[in-house]
This record gives structure tokens, sequence and C-alpha cells, in this order.
């Protein structure tokens, strides 16, 4: 009978330890879980927050409310210029060449934007600035055209391929003149503006004239 119940105690005691294990295992495994989640939550919290800022940014492109693409070209010097280096200022990119007869005859207008509103004061840019891009082969002619119709501005480019232009291509420009307005942050605001349609767009963002 003493045999017996030492043995049952023993049992008694087996079953007992047991559950204590199982109770403990099960306890650590919640813990972990608790952990696990936890953990993932902080990890998945910095993308969705730079997913969210990737998604407020605009697109590159050459639409309207599209950043435009870099253009990173040669200038009359043979130095590169590129269009984000006039970012903060209002910048018109104009697309022409010294064999294009409505881009010579725009010229004068261009040029009229460009003493207007050269030292305006703008609501958010720091001034206003032309990028021309030449479609050009002939340097000469390039040069040529741009003192004959005074284009004083310092930023003038091109890779001298004609309709190859790569920034040509790059902004999906089929004709010519061809302009791409963009504010300080280099939004496009505008496109294919001409004549007084030039200068009642850029007074929109025109603080004072002087």
């Amino acid at each position: 009978m003493a045999a017996y119940l030492a043995i049952r105690g023993r049992r008694i005691n087996s079953i007992f330890t047991k559950k204590i294990m199982m109770k403990k295992i099960v306890i650590a495994f919640l813990g972990a879980a608790a952990l696990v989640s936890a953990y993932s939550f902080t990890m998945n919290e910095e993308p969705a927050v730079a997913k969210k800022a990737y998604s407020e940014a605009p697109a590159i492109g050459t639409n309207i409310g599209d950043t435009a693409p870099e253009i990173v070209m040669k200038g009359v010097d043979g130095k590169d210029i590129k269009l984000s280096s006039l970012k903060g200022k209002m910048v018109l990119i104009d697309f022409w060449a010294s064999w294009c007869g409505p881009c010579r005859r725009e010229n004068p207008n261009v040029v009229g934007a460009y003493e207007k509103y050269k030292k305006a004061k703008f609501k958010t840019a720091k001034g206003f600035e032309i990028y021309s891009v030449s479609l050009d082969q002939n340097a000469d002619a390039w040069k040529a055209a741009i003192a004959k119709d005074g284009l004083v501005w310092k930023n003038h480019v091109s890779d001298l391929l004609g309709w190859n232009n790569a920034a040509a291509a790059l902004y999906g420009v089929r004709s010519i003149p061809m302009s791409f307005l963009i504010d300080e942050k280099g939004v496009i605001v505008g496109k294919n503006l001409r004549g007084l349609e030039l200068h009642s767009k850029i007074d929109q963002y025109v603080k004072s004239l002087n």
C-alpha cells in the first residue's frame, strides 16, 4: 500500500510539473508573438511614411503638374549647363533653331519677356530665367542667330544633332517653337506659350515688376 501511494504521488507530481511547464511555454509564446507584432509595426512604419512622401511628389514628365526632366547639355562655350542649376527661379525652357522661321519670328516676344521679368519680384520664385535649347546642327549658325536676335541670356544649349536633339526627344518635342514654363520647384505650369499668352501666364506668378 505504501509503495502504491508513493508511485501515485510521483505520477501526480509529474503531471503537475508538466502542466506548469506547458503554462510557461504558452506564456513565453504569447510574449514572443507580442514582441514580433510590435517589431513588425516599427519596421513597416518608416516605409509607409516614405511611400506617402513619395506619392505626394510630382512625377517626372512633360505634362502640366509634372516635374520637368533634367537637361544637361553643352553651352556655346562647350561647358555643361544643367537645367537644375536654375532651380528656385521661374524658368522658360524654349526649344528653337536658327533655321526655324516661326522660332525667329517668336524670338522678339521671348526677348521682351526676358527684359520684362528678369528683375521682377515673384510671389515664391527668386527670379526669371530662360533656358534655350537649339535644334541646330551648325554651331556657327546657332551662335550667329543668338547674336542677331539679341538673345542675351546665358543659358543656351545644344548637342548640334538637329531633330535628334536629346532634350527634344526627352520632352517629346515634335515641332518648334515649343516651350515649357516651370516654377521654382521645377514643376511644369505651362506649355507651348507664345505671344501675349506667355506674358499672361508669367504674370500669374509675379508680385511686382520692379
